[in-house]
């Protein structure tokens, strides 16, 4: 190494030191720290005892634990296939020449900029089963039918798909990111494909989603990782069904929203079992990890990154 370079380095250096003790302090250190506390029981309180794998056994014969898993994996499989085609949908239709794009644009991009919390407020009060919103809408439809709406998040069956539905309102960034695909596809596609008579649903199927497949498959990944980390709405909606007694860690009603991050949030800073929640939470890594491989290995035949 020259002088010259040398003294290039410790300039990069001294620039990005900030960043670099940063990223040492907060995420390098609590991520070992952790991973040591998973093979030790330890309670904040007292100092942790190392107790090899035993965490990772009691995991195993945990109820709760295989009750949270099915629940974010139940969560996950509805609201990334319906936030997937619920996103794409309106970004094809705001790409479509019609008046009023960047109202409509705007419209559909708020929600999402929403705190979550204030968002999950309002949706308590839509998804009231007496008195909210959308079961005034649907009732007087159902009463032809002689049924009644559900009573979403005080009905067990009903708790987990009135989330989903709330996860629908927060598409706006998704929406964004598909609308920004669909401008990259060459306008001299469609319009050979028109000439060669090719319907409206060919033209998608072998134009538009081809050209975009690295944007779905971003949006995917993106979105499969933040529904297998879902929190707040959960925290907040399932203590509105418990009448705010249970601070929203029960996953009311009868844990029919005790999701992974709420069960883990609850062992770690209500039960203090921080050995047990940092297992927990290196369980959760190694699921986000193998369901990111294999939705790489299962798309990468179908990616078209020459768009």
């Amino acid at each position: 190494m020259t002088p010259r370079e040398r003294r290039q380095l410790f300039t990069g250096l001294g620039f990005t030191s900030l960043w670099i003790v940063g990223l040492g302090l907060f995420t390098g250190y609590p991520v070992l720290a952790s991973l040591y506390y998973s093979f030790c029981d330890y309670s904040i309180l007292t100092s942790p005892v190392w107790c090899g794998t035993e965490n990772y056994r009691q995991l195993v014969h945990d109820d709760l634990f295989w009750k949270s898993l099915y629940n974010t994996l139940f969560y996950a499989g509805l609201s990334v296939p319906l936030g997937t085609v619920v996103a794409l949908g309106l970004a094809l239709l705001l790409h479509a020449d019609v008046r009023g794009k960047p109202f409509f644009r705007t419209l559909f991009y708020l929600p999402s900029i929403v705190p979550v919390v204030a968002s999950a407020l309002l949706w308590l009060w839509l998804l009231n089963g007496q008195f909210g919103l959308i079961n005034v809408a649907l009732r007087p439809i159902l009463a032809l039918v002689g049924l009644e709406p559900p009573l979403w998040l005080a009905d067990p069956a009903w708790a987990k798909p009135a989330l989903v539905l709330m996860s629908l309102w927060g598409t706006g960034n998704a929406m964004i990111i598909y609308l920004a695909g669909l401008q990259n596809v060459p306008r001299e596609l469609y319009e050979a494909a028109a000439i060669d008579g090719a319907s409206g649903w060919r033209r998608f199927w072998h134009i538009t989603l081809p050209m975009i497949s690295p944007v779905v498959y971003f949006n995917v990944v993106i979105s499969l990782v933040g529904a297998l980390q879902v929190f707040t709405q959960a925290f907040i909606m399932s203590s509105g069904a418990g009448g705010g007694a249970a601070g929203g860690t029960d996953g009311n009603p009868a844990r029919a929203t005790l999701f992974y991050t709420l069960n883990l949030f609850s062992t770690a800073f209500y039960d203090l079992r921080m050995g047990y929640a940092s297992a927990m939470a290196y369980v959760l890594f190694v699921i986000i990890a193998s369901l990111t491989w294999l939705a790489t290995r299962l798309s990468r035949k179908h990616l078209n990154y020459a768009s």
